[in-house]
């Protein structure tokens, strides 16, 4: 039986766009590397990361083949949570994990048969490049907009740091690198190509921004009586933090509203987030509180 499975993934690995050999283990002459001294690590499981709201998910399903991915694929409408508990696990675990020891090839390999045709008639696969550099590029630019907005103002520095990690980070995936920009400027430029020509308002995104106008669903588990009693301050507060969170080029083409006092008033929250008193307070929490279970493993190996 092991046998059949992996010739079956061998087949599949061989029909897909972005079929490669297994990443080396440790980071490239070009990378940084991954661990408790990394920018990555510092930043991608803090418990703070809420405040950007569904940034990279709304992000990255504005392209419009991973987005149709999703929608043919995905139980992203019928169960969101689902798909969310399914997903992050193993991406948290490909960058807090070990060079010779994360889930990155796996997480491929469930991409193996999510392909299909889009409304023009063209074919998209999820392990297109192109398509799976995107989704990895929103994670990225979640850590880099986290922290320079509700952290610290991150210098030049920091920023090439954390994207030469980055580097390291899709490496693990075992998937062709040849979309990724060499450096933190050709990332900047592709960031704003993305935004400015590539993205649309697909269908997967917009539902995913929905409820910021129409309120959030009761989620699973939660009494319809708590839930009237906890929306009402649940529902602004995430409606805030979703749009406030996306850059504005998307919030235009998703429609959001967004007024100039709401923009004020976002600001202000992430100045009182980057303040010295509210970092000095947050760095001398418990591990358990600031970092999510994938971080603190991670840094308890060392």
């Amino acid at each position: 039986m092991t046998e059949l499975i992996e010739t079956a993934t061998a087949a599949a690995r061989a029909d897909s766009p972005a079929a490669a050999d297994p990443a080396p283990a440790g980071p490239a002459p070009d990378a940084l590397p991954l661990g408790p001294q990394s920018l990555v690590w510092r930043y991608f499981g803090d418990n703070r990361m809420f405040l950007v709201g569904p940034r990279p998910g709304v992000l990255e399903n504005m392209l419009a083949e991973l987005g149709q991915g999703v929608l043919d694929h995905s139980v992203f409408f019928s169960d969101t949570a689902a798909r969310l508990r399914r997903s992050l696990p193993p991406i948290f675990m490909t960058a807090y994990g070990a060079d010779d020891d994360n889930p990155g090839q796996r997480v491929r390999d469930f991409h193996l048969d999510i392909k299909g045709e889009m409304p023009d008639g063209s074919r998209y696969h999820a392990l297109d490049p192109d398509t799976y550099y995107w989704a990895h590029a929103t994670f990225l630019d979640q850590v880099l907009y986290f922290a320079d907005t509700f952290v610290k103002r991150l210098t030049r520095a920091e920023k090439e740091q954390i994207y030469a990690e980055s580097k390291t980070w899709y490496r693990r995936y075992g998937v062709s690198d040849r979309a990724m920009p060499a450096d933190y400027a050709g990332f900047e430029a592709y960031w704003d190509r993305m935004l400015d020509e590539v993205l649309v308002a697909h269908k997967t995104a917009t539902y995913a921004v929905g409820y910021v106008t129409k309120g959030f669903p009761r989620p699973k588990g939660v009494h319809p009586a708590v839930w009237r009693v906890a929306s009402v301050v649940f529902n602004p507060v995430a409606a805030f933090l979703t749009t406030g969170g996306l850059p504005p080029r998307a919030r235009t083409m998703l429609g959001l509203p967004w007024s100039a006092a709401q923009e004020r008033r976002y600001q202000r929250l992430a100045a009182i987030c980057r303040s010295r008193p509210v970092n000095w307070v947050w760095d001398h929490l418990p591990m358990r509180v600031r970092y999510n279970k994938f971080a603190r493993a991670g840094f308890a190996r060392g």
